[in-house]
C-alpha cells in the first residue's frame, strides 16, 4: 500500500510542477513580448533588432521550460 501512496504522490507532484513551470514561463513569455512591443512602439526603426531579440529569448524560456517538465515527468516515474 505505501508503494501505491508513493507512486500516487509522485504523480501529484508531477502534476503540480508541471503545472507551475507552464504558468512560470506564460508569465515570462508574456513579460517578454509586452517589453518588445514597447520597445517597438518607442524605437520604430530598431523593431526588426527588438523581434530577433524577443524570439531567442522566448526560445530559451521554451528549451528550459521543455527540460524541467522532461525532469518532473522522469521524478514521476521513479
Amino acid at each position: 500500500m505505501d508503494q501505491y501512496l508513493a507512486l500516487a504522490l509522485g504523480y501529484l507532484a508531477s502534476g503540480i510542477g508541471s503545472g507551475l513551470i507552464i504558468l512560470g514561463a506564460a508569465f515570462g513569455i508574456g513579460k517578454l513580448a509586452a517589453a518588445a512591443m514597447d520597445a517597438s512602439g518607442r524605437q520604430p526603426e530598431v523593431a526588426g533588432q527588438v523581434r530577433t531579440s524577443m524570439l531567442i529569448a522566448a526560445a530559451l524560456i521554451e528549451g528550459v521550460t521543455f527540460f524541467a517538465l522532461v525532469i518532473c515527468m522522469i521524478i514521476a516515474t521513479k
